[in-house]
């Protein structure tokens, strides 16, 4: 029995004083965490403000890491400093980091690999763009994506690691995939890390879907077999959105 997951990517949004209303808005409310995994993955600059306040049912994490463990980086954060800040999580790989920062696949690959030796939980995104999805190329994409994120990551990393598949084309646009369409497209991905370690290694590690999740939403995918959760955007923005996604998931 996977536990499911709900994380929230706050993105470039709220300051602190927003951030800390947030918390203490959705502290008391959330599932145990015997139940759910509940994150909130936020901007660096509040981070340690949040693990401070979170309360018992909450974690928190990064939206990014870089792979050196310090060095002349003007503006990048090492893993060692994310992981003294108490954060659990590090969301590695998204689509916009893909699109605006020039991420490529050997890059979540490293990024994988330092935040694993700083004891962070990497929540690696793959998807495709809605031209490769009508060129019936997701496939293509997702193996090249999640072949080359887990190079040389053991299967004892397994248990420490969630994927997250977030078409790009239902990021933001209030498009969401089918119940079937993401179940599937996750079922694949399942069958590639059955292809790259075992059987039961597939059964086990845990894969969300992101793109436009909201309360309306939520429930369908969850009640597919393949998906373990979301990675939520804008319904991660407000503590009432965020409060209903996590009880509906469980």
């Amino acid at each position: 029995m996977r536990k499911p997951v709900m994380a929230g990517n706050w993105k470039m949004n709220k300051t602190r004083d927003e951030a800390l209303e947030f918390i203490y808005a959705v502290s008391d409310k959330l599932p145990a965490q015997n139940q759910l995994d509940s994150i909130i993955c936020a901007p660096a600059i509040i981070l340690r403000d949040l693990v401070k306040r979170k309360g018992n049912s909450l974690k928190i994490g990064a939206q990014n890491v870089h792979f050196a463990e310090s060095g002349a980086y003007t503006g990048e954060i090492s893993p060692a400093m994310l992981s003294t800040t108490g954060v659990e999580y590090v969301i590695i790989g998204h689509s916009e980091r893909r699109a605006y920062f020039n991420e490529t696949d050997e890059t979540v690959n490293l990024k994988i690999k330092a935040a694993l030796a700083n004891d962070l939980k990497p929540i690696i995104c793959c998807g495709e763009s809605l031209e490769e999805r009508e060129t019936g190329k997701t496939h293509e994409v997702l193996e090249r994506q999640i072949t080359k994120a887990f190079e040389g990551i053991t299967s004892e990393n397994l248990s420490n690691i969630i994927i997250a598949y977030e078409p790009i084309w239902a990021i933001g646009t209030g498009k969401v995939a089918s119940d079937e369409m993401a179940d599937e497209a996750c079922g694949y991905i399942r069958s590639l890390i059955a292809k790259l370690y075992c059987s039961l290694c597939a059964e086990e590690i845990r894969i969300l879907y992101g793109g436009s999740v909201s309360p309306k939403s939520v429930s369908g995918l969850m009640a597919q077999p393949n998906i373990d959760g979301g990675l939520v955007g804008g319904a991660s923005l407000k503590s009432d959105s965020f409060i209903e996604l996590c009880n509906k998931a469980v």
